[in-house]
């Protein structure tokens, strides 16, 4: 798989599902839905919600979404964050430097789903996942 960046749209309200199948209808392709439940929160009160969601279209578009996971606060213009995904590890040169001189909020480490994955904040308040895959 090579890198790629594509946008990855934060929801409120638990708006995540219906938005995505949304864009679904609009653009076609393949959607991927998981919820907070399926990922070690079954009992939560936001297990149905979507913790991760991914959109493939026909014409090569990527777009991500999810609903804002328990805790964190809705920052109005903190709604996309951008997301550089893939299995180079390239991807950690990346991460390292785009936190320089930022905030990290998650560093780069593997994660329940097998990935490892960082989020950062860099210096120009952009916001950044990265999600090095493990296969």
């Amino acid at each position: 798989m090579t890198s790629r960046l594509n946008p990855y749209i934060s929801f409120t309200n638990g708006d995540a599902r219906q938005a995505m199948e949304f864009y679904q209808g609009v653009f076609g392709g393949e959607l991927i839905l998981n919820t907070f439940g399926q990922y070690g929160m079954p009992d939560s009160p936001e297990a149905d919600k979507i913790m991760h969601g991914q959109l493939e279209t026909p014409s090569g578009y990527t777009i991500m979404g999810a609903d804002l996971p328990p805790g964190m606060e809705h920052t109005p213009g903190h709604s996309i964050v951008i997301c550089l995904n893939g299995d180079d590890d390239v991807l950690r040169e990346y991460f390292a430097k785009l936190k320089e001189g930022g905030h990290v909020e998650m560093e780069l480490e593997k994660q329940m789903w097998g990935d490892e994955y960082g989020a950062c904040t860099d210096r120009f308040g952009v916001q950044w996942m990265v999600n090095l895959s493990s296969s």
